[in-house]
């Protein structure tokens, strides 16, 4: 057996040695990871009945549906990086949106890279890392985008704010102008384009659309790459459903109006502490029909309500045509058997749940996601309830690659459970957020720790220092009971019979994950 030692930089800046099998590389199967930007559990093998993912759901028949994955944290950055390195939040010093990991961490070793380390030609299409920090050196090919939007002129723009109606330009139009005389010639973010409608309705085919342009490129480039000697890794990034919701008119066809439920948790919890929730400033930026408010503030009124879920089930359903598209190539292609796919959601989305639209809470709305992991010549799948995280696809990914797996990560190998679900494994896993300044409605900074059990959710806020990157006091505690209130509508952290619940958990919450690892574990 052939052996490779590997230097990899840890999450502290050490040099870590890990074993990797280097015989016969081009025998690996192929990696394809897909990420889907914003994307809950609302998809038909997760057991939502009113949303159309008919291809998402097949292949969740033949792969390992991983029913309650919880992210570290509920927003993109963070959450990716997260998962792209191995280690948490604490580790990455990805807090929020704007902390750029690769400044961070100059020497991180992303997963593309480990495994380019490892004999694999790595490719990237799409959102794998944020928007703006795409980090072309973990990539063979890096930022690969279909044309006409692989030109200067859109260098600058995301994908997430292409519109495809002439009404909608000419609104994004204008909007941005004043955004560029503010701006005095510095950059800002997208080039500006940021803005426009919440929703967009046009009758066109899937084809001149972004995602499903990427599809396309996608196949184009699996079969110039196919033959190589070396397996793919291919990273491929779907932008919807982010906002604005996008999506061809046959798709908001599926859901008629008044078709799709409310939320089940309208409101924010009873007892709730004022740092907890978001301020839905993300849905605010856009052009709506109704003046955005805090979750502290009224609802939406209904008929607008219905008009941005079903846009988003409209955008699910979209790029649910999108991973149809994919999976049909492969098996045209006969590489389908011979590929890991993993997809997975980078956080929840609040759909008027808690009186919220967006993400960025520790709510478990927003830290549940969706990871369909469907490993090479795999026949049938299984639906699996224990707890797992996104940073526990990495390894996941090493063992089904036959990659070995470098000692600084920070989950654990699910393969497992994958051999049988009915194992003991994590007795909690953990989320963080980080509440800013000028979110938060008493203008204090916050870090919210999140710890998720098989019953009780349990959160504690801290007092935040940025410029030291440092928690202060305990600020306010959180406890849901998920046996008798899944919704999470009442905070009884600070009832008093629950003391002792609370006493428990503070303190397996300060052990932290290591404490939670399973003795299963390979």
């Amino acid at each position: 057996m052939a052996l490779l030692i590997l230097a990899i930089a840890s999450c502290n800046g050490q040099k870590k040695k890990i074993r990797v099998d280097t015989e016969s590389p081009q025998e690996r199967p192929n990696i394809l990871f897909l990420s889907i930007d914003d994307l809950r559990p609302d998809l038909g093998c997760y057991g939502n009945t009113e949303i159309k993912t008919p291809n998402i759901d097949a292949l969740a028949t033949s792969s390992m549906l991983m029913l309650n994955t919880h992210c570290q944290a509920a927003v993109c950055a963070p959450s990716r990086a997260s998962t792209l390195l191995g280690y948490r939040p604490d580790s990455t010093r990805v807090w929020h949106l704007g902390d750029k990991f690769r400044e961070i961490n100059p020497n991180a070793v992303t997963m593309p890279q480990y495994f380019n380390k490892a004999g694999y030609y790595t490719v990237n299409i799409g959102k794998i890392f944020h928007n703006y920090m795409p980090d072309s050196i973990s990539w063979d090919e890096p930022d690969l985008r279909p044309a006409p939007y692989n030109t200067k002129a859109y260098e600058n723009r995301d994908a997430e704010t292409f519109y495809y109606s002439e009404e909608a330009k000419a609104i994004q139009v204008k909007a941005r102008e004043p955004l560029i005389e503010k701006s005095r010639g510095k950059k800002i973010y997208a080039d500006g384009w940021a803005r426009g409608p919440a929703v967009e309705n046009t009758e066109l085919p899937d084809s001149i659309y972004y995602d499903a342009m990427q599809t396309q490129l996608a196949l184009k480039t699996i079969d110039r790459i196919k033959n190589n000697a070396q397996p793919f890794f291919m990273g491929l990034g779907f932008y919807r459903p982010h906002l604005p919701f996008v999506a061809p008119k046959k798709y908001w066809d599926m859901y008629p109006k008044g078709s799709v439920s409310a939320a089940a948790n309208p409101r924010l919890p009873e007892n709730v502490p004022v740092m907890s929730a978001n301020s839905n400033y993300e849905l605010r930026s856009y052009t709506t029909a109704h003046k955005i408010g805090r979750p502290e503030d009224a609802p939406l009124p209904e008929k607008y309500a219905d008009s941005l879920k079903r846009g988003y089930y409209a955008s699910v359903s979209f790029i649910d045509a999108c991973v149809g598209k994919l999976v049909e190539g492969l098996k045209e292609r006969n590489l389908y058997e011979n590929t890991i796919i993993v997809l997975w959601g980078d956080h929840g989305w609040k759909l008027g749940d808690h009186n919220g639209w967006g993400k960025q809470t520790n709510f478990y709305i927003d830290t549940h996601v969706p990871l369909i992991i469907k490993p090479a010549n795999q026949k049938a799948g299984k639906r699996i309830t224990a707890l797992s995280e996104l940073v526990d696809i990495f390894p996941t990914l090493c063992d089904l690659a036959g990659v070995g797996k470098a000692e600084y990560f920070q989950g654990t190998s699910l393969l497992p459970v994958f051999d049988n679900p009915n194992i003991e494994w994590k007795d909690a896993v953990f989320t963080q957020f980080r509440r800013r300044k000028r979110i938060s409605k008493d203008g204090n900074e916050y870090m919210g720790y999140s710890m998720q059990t098989k019953q009780h959710h349990y959160i504690e806020w801290y007092l935040w220092d940025n410029i030291k990157k440092e928690k202060g006091v305990l600020s306010a505690a959180e406890l849901y009971d998920h046996k008798v209130d899944p919704y999470e509508t009442k905070n009884i952290a600070d009832d008093s019979e629950n003391k002792e619940v609370v006493n428990q958990l503070s303190k397996q919450l300060a052990k932290g994950w290591r404490a939670a690892l399973p003795k299963n574990r390979s």
